[in-house]
C-alpha cells in the first residue's frame, strides 16, 4: 500500500429541471422547485438530480447528491475524482462465441448506460428505481480490458506490451478465479444505493455477450463525516496516502496518462490499473503497540507525520538518526520503501476502497483493501514499487495479496462515441 493519497476536491455541478421522459411518466431528475430557497444555481447545463414519484411539491437534493461526474471527456471518469464513500470492481469474460462485434455492442450498452447514470437518469431499460429520488452522487463508472480480452476479439496485434502479465511477488497468495478477467469495471459513488444500481445495470446489460468472473464491494469515508477533507484513513487506522500525485502537479499527466501521441493509437489519454485485493491481517496488527505500528509505517499515527518530524506533507528526512543513533524512519519501513525517490521516480495514483467481507469461523476478519493504482506504464510504475516491498517491506507480515488484476484503460469517450470504440472500430 504505497505512501500516496487521492485528491479530495469535489465539484458539485449545477442543476436544472428535465422534462418528463419520452414514455410520459416522470424522468430520475426531480424539478427543483426550492432551488432558489437552497443555494444551488439553475443553469444551460443538464446537472442531475433525483427521481420523483409525482410531479408535485420537488425537493433539492443536498450537496452529497447533486454533486455530478462528467462521463464524456479527454480520460475516462473514475480517476482524478474524490475517493467516494461506495465502490464496486467486476470483472467480466466474454462468452464463448463473443467476439469484437459482440464487444462493441456492449461497451456501447455499457457506455449510454453509464452516461445518463452518472448524470442522474434512469437506465435505459428495466431500471430498477433503486435509486430512485437520489441524484447522481458523484457516480463514476470506468471501463477497462484484461489480457485476455484481446485474443477472444482478434485484436491481439492492437494488445499494448505494457498489459503483459504482472510478474509474481513472494506476498502473493492469489485466487486465480478472482482475479484478471476480459473486462473490468469500477463503480465508485458517495450513495450506495446509487452504486449498487448502476453495478446491477451494468450486470443486466452485459446480456448474453458477457458473464460476471468476479466482483468486490468496497467502501471508504463518507464526505462530511470530518470537520474538513483530509487524506483517508484504512482499516489499520493509519492515514493511506499522504503522497498521492496530484493533478496540479507539473509532471501529473506524464506519469498517470498515456500521451496523446502513446503506442498504440487507442490508448492515447488512458491509463493502466493494477487491482489487488490486499487482505489486512487485523488480529495480529492490532496486538501490536501504537509505537511499533508507527515504527511499520514510518508515520506517526495520529497525524500522518513523518518519525523523522513536522506535520502530514512535511518531506521524510531519511537520514535523521533518533537518540540511540538509529535511523528515525526504520529502513524497513513501508513509507522509506515506497517513496518514488527511493524507486526511480515510479509513481502511481492510489484510489483505493477498504473491504469487510464478513468473519471467519474463528472470529478472524476477512477485510482489508480493494488496492485500485493508476500509471502510464505499469512496468514503471506499480512493478518496481512492488518488487522492493518484497524483499524488506516491514509492514509484509500484517498483509497478503489475495486477488489480482491488470487492465488497460482507454482514455475518455467524446459526445457520441463509447468507450473503446478507437479500439474496437479503428
Amino acid at each position: 500500500m504505497p505512501d500516496q493519497s487521492v485528491p479530495q476536491a469535489r465539484k458539485a455541478e449545477s442543476v436544472v429541471p428535465e422534462p418528463a421522459s419520452d414514455s410520459g411518466g416522470i424522468s430520475r431528475r426531480t424539478l427543483l422547485g426550492t432551488a432558489g430557497a437552497t443555494g444551488l444555481v439553475l443553469g444551460a447545463a443538464g446537472g442531475a438530480v433525483g427521481y420523483a414519484s409525482a410531479p408535485a411539491q420537488a425537493t433539492a437534493l443536498t450537496s452529497v447528491g447533486s454533486d455530478r461526474a462528467m462521463f464524456h471527456g479527454k480520460h475516462q471518469p473514475g480517476i482524478t475524482e474524490g475517493l467516494q464513500a461506495r465502490g464496486h470492481l467486476a470483472a467480466f469474460d466474454l462468452v464463448a462465441g463473443a467476439g469484437r462485434k459482440e464487444a462493441a455492442a456492449l461497451l456501447r450498452r455499457w457506455s449510454t448506460t453509464a452516461e445518463r447514470l452518472m448524470a442522474g437518469e434512469a437506465a435505459p431499460h428495466d431500471d430498477t428505481d433503486v435509486a430512485r429520488d437520489a441524484g447522481p452522487s458523484s457516480l463514476t463508472v470506468t471501463f477497462g480490458f484484461g489480457h485476455g480480452f484481446f485474443a477472444r476479439t482478434g485484436l491481439e496485434k492492437q494488445r499494448p506490451s505494457a498489459l503483459d502479465p504482472l510478474p509474481d511477488f513472494s506476498s502473493d497468495h492469489l485466487d486465480k478465479a478472482r482475479s484478471d478477467g476480459d473486462l473490468w469495471v469500477q463503480i465508485g459513488a458517495d450513495d450506495a444505493l446509487v452504486a449498487f444500481h448502476a453495478l446491477r445495470a451494468i450486470q443486466k446489460d452485459a446480456g448474453g455477450a458477457a458473464r460476471i468472473r468476479w466482483q468486490m464491494n468496497g467502501f471508504n469515508r463518507t464526505p462530511g463525516a470530518t470537520p474538513h477533507p483530509m487524506t483517508a484513513r484504512n482499516l489499520m487506522g493509519q492515514l493511506d496516502g499522504t503522497r498521492n500525485p496530484k493533478p496540479a502537479d507539473s509532471d501529473f499527466d506524464r506519469r498517470i496518462f498515456v500521451p496523446a501521441t502513446g503506442d498504440p493509437a487507442w490508448m492515447a489519454n488512458g491509463s493502466y490499473a493494477v487491482v489487488r485485493r490486499i487482505r489486512m491481517l487485523l488480529d495480529d496488527w492490532e496486538k501490536l503497540s501504537l509505537t511499533a505500528q508507527e515504527q511499520v509505517i514510518g508515520r506517526r499515527k495520529a497525524d500522518g507525520a513523518p518519525l523523522s518530524g513536522g506535520a502530514e506533507t512535511t518531506a521524510m528526512d531519511l537520514e535523521k538518526t533518533d537518540a540511540k543513533g538509529g535511523y528515525a524512519v526504520p529502513i524497513n519501513a513501508h513509507a522509506r520503501i515506497t517513496r518514488p525517490d527511493q524507486n526511480g521516480g515510479a509513481a502511481m495514483l492510489r484510489r483505493p476502497f477498504s473491504y469487510h467481507d464478513g468473519f471467519g469461523a474463528d472470529g478472524t476478519p476477512d477485510a482489508g483493501l480493494l488496492f485500485v493504482c493508476w500509471q502510464a506504464d505499469p512496468l514503471r510504475g506499480f512493478v518496481p514499487v512492488q518488487r522492493k516491498l518484497d524483499r524488506g517491506d516491514a509492514l509484509s507480515r500484517f498483509i497478503r495479496h489475495e486477488a489480482s488484476g491488470l487492465f488497460a484503460v482507454p482514455g475518455g469517450a467524446a459526445k457520441g462515441e463509447y468507450v473503446g470504440q478507437r479500439l474496437l472500430e479503428g
